[in-house]
């Protein structure tokens, strides 16, 4: 799982430098695409579902919360915000890891917003320990997010992650201390933060993927793959300085 982390790491990296105006989304997926390849790993997103989704990553811009379909027809602009959700997979198991970029300048509004939305991550880090259970997670992230009076998501939850993208359990980003399932060694699942500026509800596209803020205010996504050890949280996907 390390490998495949790294290389979701990587790939971040390179997106990170690509989101400037006048880039579109389907070039992202492009990015993503030829280093997975030349890593001979797969984009385990290509074809997921029901209907069955078109690309290797997810590019989310400004009001999208999750699940953008890349294209060619979507030019990024300067002061938007955009989502790279990105899954790899190697050596049969799988990274997954997520960042909102800036595009050129952005507003303060939208760039405290991407800070608090890794703010909320990391305190939910925090509580990713061996005894401890899933929703004190989760309620150390919708305490964060609400405390500066942001919009938790309900809808979509983080998830356990191995040699399947999605497996048990789910990783909520609200809830109560002490409750859900029993964090062990060895368990390994993503932790993903989903935050609305304004209010939490979202609405869901008719291409059955693309997930909104209902507000039409912008939304913050920051994830990683968390394996929990000897020595506490191990982020396979993150490292210091690579992608942030």
């Amino acid at each position: 799982m390390r490998r495949a982390g790294r290389l979701t790491a990587v790939i971040l990296r390179e997106l990170r430098k690509a989101c400037q105006p006048g880039v579109t989304t389907g070039e992202l997926d492009d990015i993503a695409q030829m280093i997975i390849k030349e890593a001979g790993g797969s984009a385990p997103c290509v074809g997921y579902g029901e209907p069955p989704f078109p690309a290797a990553i997810c590019t989310s811009v400004n009001e999208v919360v999750v699940h953008g379909i890349p294209s060619k027809n979507r030019v990024l602009r300067n002061g938007d915000i955009v989502t790279c959700d990105v899954v790899a997979e190697l050596d049969g198991y799988m990274g997954d890891a997520a960042r909102t970029f800036f595009v050129g300048n952005v507003s303060e509004e939208k760039r405290l917003l991407v800070e608090r939305t890794k703010e909320c991550f990391f305190e939910g880090l925090k509580k990713a320990q061996e005894g401890n259970r899933i929703g004190d997670i989760s309620a150390a992230v919708q305490a964060c997010a609400e405390g500066y009076g942001y919009g938790v998501v309900r809808e979509l939850t983080g998830h356990g992650i191995g040699r399947q993208m999605h497996q048990e359990p789910d990783v909520p980003n609200f809830g109560k201390p002490g409750r859900g399932p029993r964090i062990k060694r060895g368990m390994a699942f993503c932790i993903e933060p989903m935050i609305n500026m304004g209010k939490r509800n979202v609405v869901i596209s008719d291409d059955g993927w693309t997930v909104s803020a209902a507000d039409g205010l912008p939304s913050a996504h920051y994830e990683n793959t968390v394996i929990i050890t000897e020595n506490g949280p191990e982020m396979t996907t993150y490292e210091e300085g690579l992608n942030g």
